[in-house]
């Protein structure tokens, strides 16, 4: 980024911390870029003339005599057909050799949708993954988290649901991913011949970690194009939102602001659902949803950030290694899409939340039977059929693996019902046992 005679330059800075420095200026506006000392650097905060820059690659070797270069906007984006199959980065660069994007500049970072354009969600997203879209249905419009541990390969699963999911774009944005990761989206993306309709935002682990607050912003800015301006369905998958945390409890230290529950700063609320909130469905068909990783420190949910997204979200979906199968499963007591009312038996096969509730009350009866068993107790008849029928349905059903669509899965839940219980035990209406049992 070069500066040109237009802009404002000033060489006194007064302050200097690990991330951020302060001088007075005139004229300048929140969140607005600058170059400190040739280092990219953007306002967060605006005391009367006193301005507080952070830097984003750290001020370490920036004298105070600086000089320092007020662009006059905040980040933008250009935007148009041919951010399609590229991979950019947080600041909305070409990081795959191809030529920069022209089209129209955006400010990133806008105001989410007024309520009165906002419709119900009532349109079906399917991800052909069993767990999903069989016991936690999505729903256009919707936002709703992963909540993964760290070992667990909610990369690889989001990358299932980018070539899966029946949307019209998929927006990445990635936040602190390895350069394994990256190079693993990009290979699968390239391999599966989806790059047309793919376009990812990416920062790094190389990367300074400030950047990553940059890239959810830039990948919504790119989904509102595609779904105002073109009417298209549009997913965003995030990952990993809990590194976004972490980059914004840097800054705050950093800027000497006292830390809330777990060392987040006291806006994480604010700072999340900014992001969250993004998620809309409109009335002349577009829509973007929302898919989200927030990875888990220990298995603790009761964490700040997991406990202030489920206040935003529209349910979670939980993986959890299941040790009978020995694959990673959507766990279907911890998960829950608050929305998938607003589709099943409506968008999907007139069975479906018959069958869904059915299988979830039997695998209930295999946990409790299971908790018998390692108490000591001795299993009934039905207990011993339920443990089968709970491996048969997570191998079949629940684990990341399977890639069947909605009505290929209700078939597989009437097969192992009839394989595994008599129709009394499975306790579905008449009048779907007749038409599906066998």
């Amino acid at each position: 980024m070069q500066t040109q005679a237009f802009q404002r330059v000033y060489t006194k800075i007064e302050q200097l911390t690990k991330a951020t420095c302060t001088l007075r200026a005139q004229d300048v506006g929140n969140e607005e870029l600058a170059l400190v000392h040739g280092r990219l650097a953007q306002v967060v905060k605006i005391m009367g003339d006193e301005i507080t820059l952070q830097v984003f690659s750290g001020t370490e070797g920036i004298p105070t005599n600086a000089e320092v270069v007020f662009f006059g906007k905040p980040p933008v984006l250009n935007v148009s057909d041919e951010l399609a199959g590229r991979f950019f980065d947080a600041f909305g660069r070409p990081i795959d050799g191809g030529p920069d994007v022209q089209g129209e500049e955006r400010e990133i970072g806008g105001p989410s949708v007024n309520p009165v354009r906002r419709e119900q969600p009532s349109e079906l997203i399917t991800t052909g993954i069993a767990g999903i879209d069989l016991n936690n249905t999505l729903v256009t419009g919707q936002k709703i988290p992963f909540f993964a541990d760290p070992d667990q390969p909610y990369n690889q699963v989001m990358a299932m649901v980018a070539l899966r999911a029946e949307a019209d774009k998929i927006i990445l944005g990635g936040m602190g991913l390895t350069n394994d990761d990256y190079l693993f989206y990009k290979q699968v993306f390239e391999n599966a011949g989806a790059l047309h309709r793919i376009v990812s935002f990416v920062n790094t682990t190389e990367n300074p970690p400030v950047e990553r607050l940059l890239v959810p912003d830039m990948a919504l800015t790119a989904a509102e194009y595609f779904a105002i301006d073109k009417n298209e369905k549009v997913l965003v998958l995030l990952t990993d939102m809990t590194l976004y945390a972490d980059a914004l409890s840097i800054v705050s230290n950093r800027m000497d602001q006292i830390p809330s529950k777990d060392s987040m700063p006291g806006s994480l609320y604010s700072d999340l659902a900014k992001i969250y909130e993004k998620a809309v469905q409109f009335e002349a068909g577009g829509s973007i949803t929302i898919i989200a990783v927030t990875t888990l420190s220990s298995g603790d949910i009761t964490h700040a950030v997991p406990d202030n997204t489920g206040y935003i979200t529209e349910g979670q979906l939980f993986l959890r290694r299941d040790t009978e199968i020995g694959k990673v499963i959507v766990d279907p007591f911890r998960s829950l899409s608050r929305l998938k009312q607003l589709v099943i038996g409506k968008k999907t096969r007139a069975d479906h939340p018959q069958v869904m509730n059915a299988a979830i009350r039997l695998y209930a009866d295999a946990a409790n039977a299971r908790t018998k068993l390692e108490n000591g107790f001795d299993l009934t008849d039905y207990d011993e059929r339920t443990l089968q029928f709970a491996k048969e349905y997570s191998d079949r059903l629940l684990a990341i693996d399977v890639n069947i669509d909605t009505t290929e899965m209700l078939n597989i839940a009437w097969q192992l019902f009839a394989k595994y219980f008599s129709k009394a035990e499975v306790g579905i209406k008449q009048e779907f046992v007749e038409k599906y049992w066998g």
